[in-house]
């Protein structure tokens, strides 16, 4: 195993303890376990004794666990979104994790600049929480359907964003869960980008896309037809073996966990071939299995 960069995927956190020996068998080497908008009434401890049973024997870690709400407007659906991330903070370790990942959260409908202060309260203090449990925050780069004007969930879309956002909290345990399907929907260049930001980068995602220029080219980006897609890494545009030259130039130690669930293709019944492909895929991207050099 490269235990320097593993290759895992995405779990729902409720149903951790049964997906994953489901699923351990096809290769992967670690597990990101996600929530949406709250952990619920589940026991965060007693899962984690449960999945560290589980993985511990493999050699297999739990890299990540994430919120994905607004925990910046506690309404709605999101009411318990805030106290979700200060359990996952307080648990995390249980995992054997050091990241805990999810959307900034947004003042809904406001422009990005506006959710800054209110930004800067929850997360200034959720750092500071994090810290003394030995855990960084990571922030996921999707605009799910926002811009910059207006939107809902997460303002950390946009590396202008991101330049506001660790200017109003400057914490060395905050970066970013980055990937490049997000910055590509927005047709930024996602390699250049890492270049800059990979200093930044805590986790990243196996997500990809794929971007149809033609359409592009005669119809633009705000008419009825779709330009861009969602794909499973190995089905997409990017070139994942440059991704991970860049990540490992910069010192990176950590997890690519596949984001499935997305593929316009590799769904339904295709889900796990296609994961299991994205698997072995990036695992030849990052050169292979460990081989040890001669003594």
């Amino acid at each position: 195993m490269n235990k320097s960069l593993r290759i895992g995927t995405l779990v729902g956190g409720q149903d951790a303890v049964r997906v994953i020996p489901q699923i351990m068998q096809h290769g992967f080497e670690s597990f990101n376990l996600t929530f949406w908008q709250t952990t619920g009434d589940l026991d965060l401890a007693e899962t984690a004794k449960r999945v560290r049973e589980i993985v511990d024997e493999q050699g297999i870690v739990i890299s990540a666990v994430s919120v994905f709400g607004n925990p910046l407007t506690g309404t709605g659906d999101n009411a318990d979104t805030l106290a979700s991330w200060e359990r996952a903070i307080d648990h995390a370790q249980l995992f054997g994790a050091d990241i805990v990942s999810g959307f900034t959260g947004r003042l809904t409908d406001q422009p990005i600049d506006q959710s800054i202060p209110r930004f800067k309260e929850v997360f200034g203090e959720l750092a500071r929480r994090a810290a003394d449990r030995g855990v960084r925050i990571a922030f996921e780069n999707c605009d799910m359907g926002g811009t910059w004007q207006t939107g809902d969930w997460n303002i950390a879309h946009n590396p202008t964003a991101w330049e506001m956002m660790f200017d109003a909290v400057p914490d060395e345990n905050i970066g970013l869960e980055w990937e490049p399907c997000h910055q590509m929907s927005s047709l930024i260049d996602p390699i250049p980008q890492l270049r800059k930001w990979a200093p930044k980068v805590f986790h990243v995602h196996g997500k990809d896309a794929t971007i149809a220029w033609d359409i592009v080219k005669e119809y633009g980006v705000h008419g009825p037809r779709e330009f861009v897609w969602h794909r499973t890494p190995g089905f997409g545009d990017t070139n994942w073996s440059d991704i991970i030259t860049i990540l490992r130039q910069n010192g990176y130690q950590g997890t690519i966990d596949i984001e499935g669930w997305h593929d316009p293709v590799y769904k339904d019944e295709l889900e796990m071939t296609g994961q299991v492909h994205a698997l072995r895929y990036l695992k030849q991207c990052r050169g292979g299995d460990f081989v040890p050099n001669p003594v």
